[in-house]
């Protein structure tokens, strides 16, 4: 059996299903017997749970609670459209009062409610009734929740009233509603006496309208922080109320761990300097710590509850981030705050056993005298050594003595190790090996047993000098501080190569052979070290420093080497094109003249014996082509440089092939030019091997060295280019060359495909798996260019179509479809729809079991095919969603073929055959319309076309998007 609950959605959902009249119009549910003993069957249900809004929330939806108390306020003789703050309660009957309470207790509730955040349920398999059930509940829930929040005033205004009351009341039970349905005229007698129903006591009310009114309260103090008064006043009455009756009652459940929270949320919120019972609190004394500003205070109640560890670690790290957040903001003077009550916190971690928060480390990488002061004062006022037990103690110890050995500043050490509390805890054999410790990590250093006077007195190891001007090289990015350092070493010390300190610090080959061939050490250190931080830089796209290394080290060299000079200088134009692309050039505009000149200038250079990169080049002719310099790489390149160049020879046939698009035949001389390349790039050079037992095999060498560059060199260069019309022209090439293979099922799409030629001389010489793996990577990453380029879309589409992952296809059609059409809400051009793309669409939708959808875009052809959209709608078992997409269909035929009507066909009528009346009503509906029909002019049976064209493609993206 269901539970009660369920009871009265099953009532009030027949009770509330429209009609519909002979000429096929839905009505409003009429007004009659069966549906008058269903509503008051949901009230008895409701009446049996003792009208208990805990119970009744958490089971049924917004819209049916909201028909179960209209109905309960109809039943209660509240006349329909009255605003119930124009209402005396006081002078209505008490069950009619109950009605009108617990309806504005319910509205204020729900307000709350969904201002709390809601987990959202993982959906299941799409599918479109039930979306669209789904749809319809929530625009009705936020229909009526914009309706509850207009008379939010209203309700609180009710409830408030309701507070004056000093009677009790009484709530419908199944016996009264049985007397209202019976007898209607003792409306005014027994089911209004002061007897009649369940008793609800005044303070019953009273409590449970004090926690309503204060959580409507609580919500509003968001946005007027004087309502936390009112709020907290309710919640503290209600606590009274539940004090004085009890916690238990017959119509209501207050959640006291809940109304725990609210109050105490409100004691700090509302607290103030005079009120005693809330300052003793640490959290009410905190947050007026942290609004006044009095951060003297705070430290003190961090450095007390180490002693008490009542404040849990996350509100004492919550507190601690605010701090940061703040100091962030350019607030210097709190960085002592900060350091104080982190210190505070880690002695904490360190008493309770969790690990010390990187926070610490970070602020002690610049120790003092004065932040070791404080570090052990926490550390005395933190443990009670009388009373503290072994355990506590140990931690203690060990965090000091670890605190010891991290430190290099001795006289620092010297105050933790001669401090009170290190020398209670630490017994004399751990002093000692301490100490040994301390001597074997710096032999310079002489640590006795005995204190010492003055630490100023003992020499700082050479060795951890050299230690710490080493990590400040490593971290700096000032080119001047980066010399200053380095001269420091030199003068320390004449061995060492500090350019190999970093093993981060790279250099390509080209270039390390020429700067370690300086002479001078430091000259030598600097420039490698420059140049490769330079490049780090670089890397990390941090091209402000990356430029001031760079300047800085062109400066150094041009003074004795011309050849590095140029080196230099060709570095920076690198550095210009990539700050270009990631600046100015993302938003479009174009790079400067004297940028583009410079970039003809490198590829031209014909100075000898300079150290070349590669990367430069590349990076060249790929600024060219997404510049559309198409002019000079077709006409104005050296024929030298084209031909000892691969990258400039592929730049030059791509631009001389984007500039003929989309001429005649007879000019795409260059387009075989090209498709020459890419086929030798893709080719395969084949060996014949003999195993051991004689026989002789084939193997196939996937990188060729037959072509003038790698597949994946080439694959690396396209991933350069941005420029659509250059992503277009060598993405058909490849699906061009992909189709031409003998084996192909399913070709691909793309656009220019036609320039390509259609054959290949030797095919066994292409390796086409190859092929297939560079038309799927190039199109991915075409996407991440333009996400919205129906052509691309299409091939992606085709791509999943020929690995038979057919919903992938769907999307990716629909996708398409979307993107040339505003959501389809134009009409999708012919040459993205074409009927090849129809046709595949229809397959997927096949071979989903998506039968329905099949017949519907049968309809999309040129020529509708009537065969195949028959011989779907005949199948039994569909997976989408049937007679709902009916509505989509405006070929006449395929819905008199639905219907039977024509005595020509020879199938009888489907859904007759099968006994599915509702469904026969839909397509008799569907087939009713009369925009259908035929006698109407073609603009009117086109835009009906259109319409149901549009309906059905957005669904589908709904489903499949």
């Amino acid at each position: 059996d269901p539970p009660p609950v369920q009871l009265i959605v099953q009532f009030l959902e027949q009770a509330s299903k429209p009609s519909v009249n002979e000429q096929n119009q839905v009505q409003p549910p009429p007004d009659n017997k069966r549906n008058r003993i269903l509503k008051l069957l949901a009230l008895k249900v409701a009446a049996h749970l003792k009208w208990d809004l805990d119970v009744l929330e958490k089971s049924l939806s917004v819209p049916v609670l909201n028909m179960l108390l209209n109905e309960l306020l109809c039943i209660s003789k509240v006349p329909p459209g009255t605003k119930h703050v124009d209402v005396d309660l006081s002078s209505l009957p008490p069950t009619t009062a109950m009605a009108i309470l617990l309806y504005n207790r319910w509205a204020i509730r729900t307000i709350v409610q969904s201002s709390f955040p809601v987990k959202q349920v993982k959906p299941g398999p799409p599918q479109l009734n039930v979306m669209n059930q789904m749809q319809q509940e929530k625009e009705l829930t936020e229909n009526i929740l914009k309706v509850l929040k207009e008379q939010a005033a209203d309700s609180i205004l009710v409830l408030e009233g309701a507070l004056k009351l000093n009677k009790d009341l009484y709530v419908h039970t199944i016996r009264t509603l049985d007397l209202l349905a019976m007898e209607p005229g003792m409306v005014n007698g027994e089911t209004e006496s002061s007897t009649a129903g369940l008793k609800i006591s005044a303070e019953e009310i009273q409590c449970q309208v004090c926690y309503d009114l204060g959580a409507i309260y609580f919500q509003q103090g968001s946005t007027n922080a004087a309502v936390h008064e009112n709020a907290k006043e309710m919640f503290f009455r209600t606590k009274e109320l539940i004090a004085k009756n009890g916690s238990s009652s017959l119509h209501f459940t207050i959640d006291e761990e809940r109304l725990a929270g609210y109050c105490q949320a409100c004691g700090v919120l509302t607290s103030s300097p005079d009120d005693a019972s809330q300052q003793a609190t640490p959290y009410s004394q905190i947050h007026s710590c942290m609004k006044s500003g009095n951060y003297q205070d705070l430290v003190k109640i961090f450095l007390e509850d180490n002693l008490t560890l009542s404040l849990p670690v996350q509100f004492r790290q919550s507190v601690l981030r605010e701090l940061f957040q703040k100091a962030q903001q350019g607030n210097d003077a709190l960085d002592e705050v900060c350091f104080k009550v982190c210190v505070c916190n880690t002695v904490c971690d360190v008493l309770q056993g969790r690990i010390i928060d990187i926070q610490f480390c970070q602020l002690f990488l610049k120790p003092s005298k004065e932040k070791i002061d404080f570090l052990l004062e926490v550390c005395s006022r933190s443990i009670n050594l009388e009373s503290a037990s072994e355990e506590l103690k140990r931690k203690m110890a060990t965090f000091l003595k670890n605190l010891c050995l991290g430190l290099e500043d001795l006289q620092l050490v010297f105050m933790i190790s001669s401090h009170e509390l290190f020398i209670k805890l630490l017994k004399d054999d751990e002093r000692k090996l301490l100490i040994d410790q301390m001597r074997k990590r710096s032999p310079r250093i002489n640590l006795c047993t005995k204190p010492v006077t003055s630490f100023y007195d003992i020499p700082a190891s050479a060795s951890v000098n050299i230690g710490q001007l080493e990590h400040q090289l490593i971290l700096s990015v000032d080119p001047w501080r980066i010399r200053q350092i380095l001269i420091e070493l030199h003068g320390m010390t004449s061995e060492r190569q500090f350019w190999t300190v970093s093993n981060k610090w790279e250099v390509p080959n080209v270039y390390g052979n020429v700067i370690l061939g300086i002479k001078d050490n430091l000259t030598r250190d600097l420039v490698y070290i420059l140049m490769a931080k330079g490049l780090h830089c670089c890397a990390i796209k941090d091209f402000v420093h990356a430029k001031q290394l760079f300047a800085a080290c062109l400066e150094l060299v041009t003074e004795f080497s011309p050849k590095l000079r140029q080196v230099m200088l060709n570095e920076m134009l690198l550095l210009d094109m990539y700050t270009h692309e990631a600046g100015p050039g993302a938003s479009g505009e174009r790079p400067p003249s004297d940028l583009i000149s410079r970039v003809r200038g490198y590829l031209e250079m014909r100075v000898p014996d300079i150290p070349l990169r590669q990367v430069i080049a590349e990076e060249c002719v790929a600024f060219l082509l997404n510049w559309r310099e198409n002019e000079y790489l077709t006409m104005q390149v050296p024929l030298p440089l084209v031909q000892t160049n691969p990258y400039v020879k592929l730049g030059q046939l791509l631009a001389a092939t984007c500039k003929e698009l989309p001429g005649p035949k007879e000019s795409r001389r260059t387009a075989k030019d090209l498709w020459e390349v890419v086929v030798q790039i893709c080719s395969v050079s084949n060996q014949h091997k003999r195993g051991n037992d004689g026989r002789v095999s084939l193997i196939k060498h996937r990188e060729s060295t037959l072509g003038i560059m790698y597949r994946s060199e080439l694959v690396a260069f396209i991933k350069k280019l941005r420029e659509p019309l250059v992503l277009t022209t060598i993405l058909s090439l490849f699906v061009k060359l992909h189709n031409v293979r003998e084996d192909i099922v399913n070709d691909i799409a793309a656009e220019h495909i036609s320039i390509w030629p259609s054959s290949i001389p030797n095919l066994q010489s292409v390796d086409f798996e190859a092929v297939a793996v560079t038309v799927k990577e190039l199109v991915s990453y075409a996407l991440t260019i333009n996400a919205n380029n129906h052509f691309w879309l299409i091939i992606q589409a085709d791509i999943y179509f020929a690995t038979n992952q057919y919903s992938a296809a769907l999307h990716y059609y629909l996708q398409a479809g979307a993107a040339c059409s505003d959501f389809f809400n134009k009409m999708v051009p012919p040459d993205v729809y074409t009927d090849q793309v129809i046709k595949r669409m229809i397959k997927c939708c096949s071979l989903l079991n998506c039968h329905t959808q099949v017949a519907i875009l049968c309809q999309f052809l040129r020529e509708v095919d009537y065969k195949t959209a028959f011989k779907a709608l005949q199948e039994q078992n569909s997976h989408d969603a049937m007679d709902s997409y009916y509505e989509y269909i405006w070929d006449v035929t395929i819905l008199e073929y639905l219907h039977g009507w024509k005595k020509s066909f020879s199938y009888p009528n489907l859904h007759h055959k099968r006994g599915e009346t509702d469904k026969r009503q839909i397509a008799i509906k569907a087939i009713g319309q009369t925009e259908l029909n035929a006698s109407n002019p073609e603009e009117v049976l086109q835009l009906a076309a259109q319409r149901r064209k549009k309906k059905f493609l957005q669904a589908m993206a709904k489903l499949y998007f």
